[in-house]
Order: structure tokens, then sequence, then C-alpha cells
């Protein structure tokens, strides 16, 4: 009778379910005859690791054997031995918890993702939107398929070359290192267990959305090889400009033209929002060309709130042109009549020359 169970796996008696497991994991691995070709010493150990495991792990066996120890699984013990070999449950546990590759079912090969570029108008960032997007991609073949292990590299996954005193392995290029292949054949996916798919995907962009921003969509992927679970899709966002509106972050930046007169005497003024509105905003007498008003509440939709930004309308005064004679006229006389007082910023400029001047 071989070693103690729990001493077998490197554990103390009674120690948890997740012990065992974790202890048996690690030296399954570490003795597997895969990794250890033309050892018989490790051949052996992992026997009794596989041993060992096939006890612990099962509760009824697993309370036996605390106590009675290896007598309760002698004839007339639990009704059979706990202890089986290469062909036993042990090691088909062995393949499928730490390589997953037992009981013919095919380990799992996750399918690439993949990206998608979408632009948008400022308008559809702001009220969000819902699209039908074409995409080709590789999806899971419809048909139901049965696998064995690849009859090139025998469920390993790996092939290996010998050349001289150097081995060398790569991954086997029959199952992709699956270590598995489908029964017979499939005229749909040439047995590969998949096939291309051209489909359109809805995609719901949310309002608030900034250039830059990506969308997952989860399984919207690549279908993995041989029933493998698919990977994701990205959808990239790109934001195009606007005619009317600059974008900052949250805010919308408006830029406006208004008369010399409306801004030396203050008025009322009509602005577009990005919903295709207007707005009323009043403007101070005496506003300067480039001077901000803010409009709360009127800027772009922030993601995820119900909340948005500021509209930041910026003012600027027109000059007239293609004035006539009494015009003219009219506006010499009021500049005669302005004094220092109503020009602060001319005047304040060119104290600043005369003093750079005569530095």
């Amino acid at each position: 009778m071989s070693d103690d169970f729990y001493s077998t796996l490197g554990l103390s008696k009674g120690a948890s379910d997740s012990e065992v497991k974790a202890a048996y994991r690690k030296m399954a691995m570490k003795y597997h005859p895969d990794r250890n070709q033309g050892k018989p010493e490790a051949e052996k150990k992992f026997k009794e690791v596989s041993n060992a495991y096939e006890v612990l792990k099962d509760p009824q066996k697993k309370q036996a054997y605390d106590r009675h120890g290896h007598a309760a699984f002698e004839q007339g013990g639990m009704g059979g031995s706990g202890q089986q070999g290469f062909g036993g449950a042990g090691f088909s546990d062995i393949f499928e918890d730490i390589f997953g590759m037992g009981g013919g079912e095919p380990q799992e090969t996750r399918g690439d993702d993949l990206r998608y570029d979408i632009s948008i108008d400022l308008e559809e960032a702001f009220n969000g939107k819902n699209l039908d997007a074409p995409i080709t991609k590789m999806s899971t073949c419809p048909e139901k398929h049965s696998y064995k292990s690849c009859s090139t590299c025998d469920g390993y996954g790996k092939v290996r070359t010998q050349s001289g005193f150097f081995s060398m392995e790569r991954t086997c290029g029959r199952c992709s290192g699956t270590g598995q292949e489908i029964k017979g054949k499939c005229s749909k996916c040439a047995n590969t267990g998949r096939v291309k798919e051209n489909k359109k995907l809805q995609i719901k962009i949310p309002a608030g959305i900034e250039t830059g921003n990506r969308i997952r969509m989860t399984g919207e992927g690549e279908a993995g090889e041989l029933g493998g679970r698919s990977g994701d899709l990205y959808v990239f966002i790109s934001v195009n400009s606007h005619k009317l509106f600059e974008r900052d972050k949250n805010n919308i930046i408006c830029e406006v033209a208004i008369p010399f007169t409306t801004a030396a005497l203050g008025g009322s003024i009509e602005v577009p929002t990005i919903e295709k509105k207007m707005v009323s905003i009043n403007i101070p007498q005496g506003m300067q060309s480039g001077h901000k008003l803010r409009v709360k509440g009127k800027g772009m939709s922030i993601l995820r709130t119900d909340t948005r930004g500021d509209m930041i309308v910026r003012v600027h005064a027109e000059t007239p042109v293609n004035l006539s004679n009494s015009q003219k006229e009219l506006l010499s006389k009021f500049n005669e009549s302005l004094g220092k007082e109503n020009s602060k910023m001319t005047e304040g400029f060119f104290d600043k020359v005369k003093k750079v001047f005569n530095s």
C-alpha cells in the first residue's frame, strides 16, 4: 500500500476540499507523463497523485479514509478500490481538470476579438442612436459535432520533433492546439467548427458618447475553434465636426456675430441649440468681441446620466460695411463725442505701448 494519501499530496490530515484540489492540480502538472517522458519515477508519482485525489475528492470516500485509512478500500471495505491506474477515472479527471481534454470534449479555444469603426454626427452623439451594422465574421458551425482526440498529436495539442540531441515542440497544425478534432466530415465547416457569416448587428450608441469611446459587445466577435466561446466586438466611435457647434467635452461652443450697436447698447438675441431650437439670451451693454456667455444645461448629454453640459456663446461684434455718406457722417460725429471713459481697452493698450517704447 502507498503512503498516506494526504502526504502524497503534501497535505495534513483533514485538509479542505479546496486545498485538496489545489494540491492535486499542482502535483499533477508537475508529474504528468507528457512533461516527464522517459522518467518512470514521475509516472509512478503521477499514479499515486491520481489515486490519492480519486479518494480525497469524494466526500464519502474521504470520510471513510479519515476513519479507517487504506483498510476502508481493501476487500470488504467500501465496495471497490479507490486506486486506479491510467485507464481509471482518476486519470480521466486529471485530463479534464488540468488540461481540459478528457471525456471526448474539446478543449475550449476562445475566438478573436473584432473591431468595428463608426462615424456619427454631433446630433447623434447628443441624442444617442440605434443602428444596424453589417459585419462578416466566423461563427460557430450550426451542425452538431462529436469530438475525438486529434489523430496527429494524440490529444496533446502539440507535436514534438527530434533532431539529433535536440527536441522541438510546436502547436499541432491539425487541431490548432486544442487536442481534439471533429469525428467524421462536416461539409459546412470543413471540420473547423466555424463558418463565415454575414449578419446585421444592432448597435446601441448611448447619448453623450465621445470620439475615442468604445462599446464592447460581448460574444459578438469570432467564434472559437471546435465550439470554443466567441470573442468580443469592440465598436470604436468617431464624432464628426459640426458646422455650427464645437464640442468641448460636455459643453458646446457656438460662435455668434452681433451688430456693434447691440454690443454697445445691449439687447436680446436668438441663438441655435443642439436640439435644433432657438433660445433667447441677453447681451449686456458694452459687450466686447470674444466675450463668452454661458447658457446652463444646453450643452451635450453627459454619458450615463440624465444631465447635460452648458452651451458657451462666444460673441463677436460685427463692424458695419458699405456705409452711406450720411452713415459715415453720423459715425464721425459719434466718434468725436467719445472720451477716454468710453474706450478703456483702446486707451489701456496705447498706454502699454508708450511704457514699452519709453523704457
